[in-house]
């Protein structure tokens, strides 16, 4: 079946934009799992669940972009938004998002701060008069 060059042009930029989707859902993900030593067999077990919610994820985008059309082509261009995600945006990206949740997890802190010190007060006081 001969594909007209408009639908093929379409499919070469929804495959970037895939690619570039699962890129940020990668790093969006290795942000949230963290650095902390955690046992292999969860690491694993995790990494399967990312890859199969991205999966499902990307194939519903391309379902709606260009009616599921897929051919090796479309992974390669799949693989090269990839490639151009992580070479242009993924460094400068994990630092915005880690800034982020620094400033974040501190706002909550100061917040809870703030809550409980009335009730630090309070007992420090009763503590005191026994």
């Amino acid at each position: 079946m001969v594909i007209p060059l408009i639908m093929q042009a379409r499919l070469v930029l929804y495959s970037i934009v895939a690619g570039i989707l699962t890129g940020f859902l990668f790093d969006f993900y290795r942000t949230f799992r963290g650095f902390e030593n955690i046992h292999k067999l969860l690491i694993v077990i995790e990494d399967i669940l990312f890859w199969i919610l991205a999966g499902i994820l990307i194939f519903v985008f391309l379902l709606y972009t260009n009616q599921a059309v897929m051919g090796v082509y479309v992974y390669i261009w799949m693989v090269f938004g990839v490639y151009l995600y992580m070479k242009i945006v993924s460094k400068s990206f994990r630092k915005i998002q880690y800034t982020l949740i620094c400033n974040i997890s501190k706002f909550f802190r100061i917040i809870i701060n703030i809550v409980i010190y009335p009730f630090r007060w309070l007992f420090y006081k009763i503590g005191l008069k026994k």
